[in-house]
């Protein structure tokens, strides 16, 4: 297993078993969709001071298993 991803936890009791950054309710997602709308690593950690670069490469690293293990439907496009 990636040691970043020791980092990620899911817990049934906590945030409805989400995935959080360990130790926190912060859930992955809301790290990857803060950077997916432009939002720089350093701007994360600054609304998030307890969190360190290392969570935020471990969501992203969560994101990239994710993306390998199932298919998310985005629209198809096709040029002319």
């Amino acid at each position: 297993m990636d040691p970043l991803l020791q980092r990620i936890r899911i817990d049934p009791n906590i945030c409805f078993g989400k995935p959080c950054i360990r130790g926190t309710r912060i859930w992955v997602s809301l790290i990857l969709d803060q950077l997916a709308a432009g939002a720089t690593p350093e701007d994360v950690l600054s609304n998030y001071p307890h969190l360190t670069r290392e969570d935020i490469l471990a969501a992203i690293a969560y994101g990239a298993e994710a993306a390998r293990e199932r298919v998310i439907p985005v629209p198809i496009e096709t040029t002319a």
